[in-house]
């Protein structure tokens, strides 16, 4: 069986690496927590670069229902036609939309299902998907066939803990948590991103940027992708590591603070501090 182990553009640690590896072998779902922007989405994408298995997306919003990604029906449009006397009526196959589940169980070789943000839908949706998930199978009655998975799906499910998950929901996965990065690790994260980047620059925006994840009381503390944003902008404004290592003795807060804080209230929480000269 070949191992997922990270690819050149995502660092996994060993963790995350043993708990994807864990998931396929258990043929379970993974499910991924972690705070926004630590690469909880993107996993599911490099996990199919990495082991060359096909990708079925499906983004889950709070309007989503769990049917939509078996099928949908649409009753409305043949009744449309059966009265212009379109001859297609007599075939419902044609009036049905398949889902990302029902693409993933008829793909040709194993898939990578990524069903994300679950947590964003209505409090049932997860358990309206414990039979498919768990069978790999749904009934479509408009067909009246059963659709089974060639191929049982590497599933991997993405929250963001906006809502508490059902413990039936849970039996049925193997959960993983992003931590944070430590600065070794971010280090090997942003040299993917900028491989070019001096090494005294890079340690001194990490700095900097860890410095203002530690302030307490921070509403919204920055993530791994606003640092590479905030980065880049650093080096098209042509910063230097001195740049940054002055803003101490000017009391000043970083350049471009708003690709790392998202509120004013963060942003008048970091002012108050320089302000009276203690550190990020």
């Amino acid at each position: 069986m070949t191992l997922f182990e990270g690819t050149e553009n995502y660092i996994a640690t060993r963790e995350l690496s043993t708990a994807v590896n864990a998931a396929i072998h258990l043929q379970k779902p993974l499910l991924i927590k972690g705070e926004p922007g630590t690469g909880k989405t993107l996993l599911a994408y490099e996990v199919a670069h990495s082991l060359q298995k096909p990708l079925y997306t499906w983004h889950v919003k709070s309007t989503t229902t769990a049917q939509q990604g078996l099928y949908e029906y649409d009753a409305v449009s043949r009744l449309r036609d059966s009265q212009l006397g379109d001859a297609r009526v007599g075939d419902l196959a044609a009036y049905i939309k398949r889902g990302k589940l029902w693409e993933a169980f008829e793909s040709e070789e194993q898939a990578v299902l990524l069903i994300d943000e679950i947590d964003k839908a209505d409090i049932e949706f997860p358990n309206d998907l414990l039979q498919e998930l768990d069978r790999m199978e749904f009934y479509c009655y408009e067909l009246r066939q059963t659709i089974s998975a060639r191929h049982r799906p590497v599933v991997i499910i993405t929250s963001n803990n906006e809502k508490e998950l059902p413990d039936a929901f849970l039996r049925r996965c193997f959960f993983h948590y992003i931590r944070f990065p430590d600065r070794e690790t971010m280090q090997q994260i942003v040299q993917v991103h900028f491989p070019r980047l001096a090494q005294e620059l890079m340690t001194q925006a990490l700095s900097v940027f860890y410095n203002v994840r530690d302030v307490k009381a921070l509403k919204k503390k920055p993530s791994t992708s606003e640092l590479i944003d905030w980065i880049r902008l650093l080096l098209v404004a042509g910063i230097t590591p001195d740049d940054l290592t002055d803003l101490e003795a000017l009391k000043e807060l970083p350049p471009y603070i708003g690709a790392l804080l998202k509120n004013e209230q963060d942003t008048d929480l970091l002012t108050a501090l320089r302000s009276r000269g203690r550190p990020y």
